[in-house]
């Protein structure tokens, strides 16, 4: 397998840790959405709709960004504790742009660092069976 187009994304539904999978140390660059708790108090006191339409762009534009890095890759892992990772894997398998991409979406619990580069080193490096929501 060409490792050098192999990403691994950590997210929630705040912040996506993207590890690109290289023979050298793997290092992090982190994502943020843009919706902070301190954003959704000041605007839930102004009125819960418009909370809820604010969050649903910030969220948008966070996973619009996923997608925009993405691009570059040919096999991606999303792995994280939410439902965070298979939301974006949903929006881009409706995108014609990723069909050459092989997506994977692995539920885990909450990683420090150096686990979550384990956990994509191990993935690129062990051989896989199917997974459950993969866009091939």
């Amino acid at each position: 397998m060409n490792t050098n187009n192999c990403l691994g994304i950590w997210m929630d539904h705040n912040s996506a840790h993207i590890m690109e999978f290289t023979a050298d140390p793997i290092s992090t660059t982190t994502v943020n959405s843009q919706f902070t708790h301190q954003q959704k108090e000041d605007t839930l006191k102004k009125s819960e709709i418009l909370m809820h339409h604010k969050e649903q762009h910030e969220q948008d534009a966070y996973y619009k960004n996923l997608g925009q890095i993405i691009k570059g890759y040919d096999d991606v892992v999303l792995f994280g504790p939410t439902d965070a990772k298979v939301e974006l894997f949903n929006l881009l398998r409706n995108e014609r742009e990723f069909d050459k991409i092989k997506i994977t979406t692995i539920n885990t619990d909450k990683m420090t660092e150096n686990q979550q580069h384990a956990f994509v080193r191990e993935h690129f490096t062990k051989p896989r069976s199917a997974t459950p929501h993969t866009k091939d």
